[in-house]
């Protein structure tokens, strides 16, 4: 079981405890989060599954971020504590269980807030009424979270993938709430990159993570704090024919501005805008001319 606890061990005060999956932490996760936050007498915390973890709903987990950058975003909001176990180790709890043996013993809760759909228990057998019934039972106070819309449709993490396969980009990030990103080490390419005198960074999306639609897209490159504009093409490069490990789509980044030896190195990449599809191009030079051109769009 993964056990990630800002402030180490069971908390000693009473935490206000945001439960959901969170799959990319989008503005909808971010409005139940709020209202643990706002419990300014108790500690904000968190229970999630580690998302390397399939859940019964996915057959082909599709994580929007990584749990780690997940960690990362959460501890950037207030959240001080995170538990977060494979979905195997509570998945026969009963929702009764999941109350007395987590909230209450393992996190210590006063409150506990969660979404309209949120379920728990084994098979989803408890539901928010059933939280409110068992949490009070427990001295917990429970609340139960509307939905976060835009554009009078509530903010999901499936329409987020829909948009996200489709490149469209700049409207997932505005239901995200922060950009698109990836933090992801660096592989040994082929360099042709460097004969078009277009150096890039190369990384692979791991397979459990959503695709976006292949092409080139604006984008932001942090290093050692500081953030560089970048031109990165995602897909199977038909060009040059190169895949990377095999292990999911290639990621290459040619970054605006720096030209230095990042092999091995975990590099975040954030994506911006779409720019074009991905294809294949009769020859080296033509990529060339195409690449410089999709540079000075990157600039704009």
């Amino acid at each position: 079981m993964i056990d990630i606890t800002y402030g180490g061990g069971v908390p000693a005060e009473k935490t206000a405890v945001a439960l959901g999956y969170f799959d990319g932490l989008h503005l909808g996760h971010v409005g139940v989060i709020t209202a643990a936050l706002m419990q300014k007498d108790m500690k904000p915390a968190v229970f999630t599954f580690n998302c390397d973890t399939t859940l019964p709903k996915f057959r082909n987990p599709e994580d929007i971020i990584s749990f780690e950058n997940k960690c990362e975003l959460m501890q950037k909001i207030g959240v001080e504590y995170l538990f977060a176990p494979d979905f195997a180790e509570v998945c026969a709890h009963t929702a009764e269980q999941f109350v007395s043996e987590i909230l209450v013993k393992r996190l210590n809760a006063g409150f506990a807030c969660c979404g309209k759909s949120f379920r728990f228990g084994m098979g989803g057998c408890g539901d928010p009424q059933m939280l409110e019934e068992l949490g009070a039972q427990h001295g917990i106070k429970v609340q139960i979270v509307d939905d976060v819309c835009h554009e009078g449709v509530p903010i999901s993490s499936t329409y987020i993938r829909e948009l996200i396969r489709n490149g469209k980009i700049e409207e997932a990030n505005k239901l995200l709430g922060y950009d698109l990103w990836y933090r992801l080490p660096v592989i040994e390419g082929n360099k042709i990159g460097r004969t078009l005198e277009f150096p890039t960074i190369n990384q692979v999306i791991p397979k459990t993570n959503i695709i976006p639609k292949y092409g080139v897209y604006k984008s932001f490159v942090s290093l050692d704090g500081r953030n560089y504009r970048g031109i990165t093409n995602i897909g199977v490069k038909p060009t040059v024919k190169n895949r990377g490990d095999g292990s999911g789509a290639v990621m290459e980044t040619h970054i605006i501005g720096f030209d230095g030896d990042l092999y091995g190195q975990n590099i975040s990449v954030s994506l911006t805008g779409f720019i074009r599809p991905e294809r294949e191009f009769s020859s080296l030079e033509e990529l060339k001319e195409q690449i410089a051109e999709d540079k000075l769009i990157s600039m704009k």
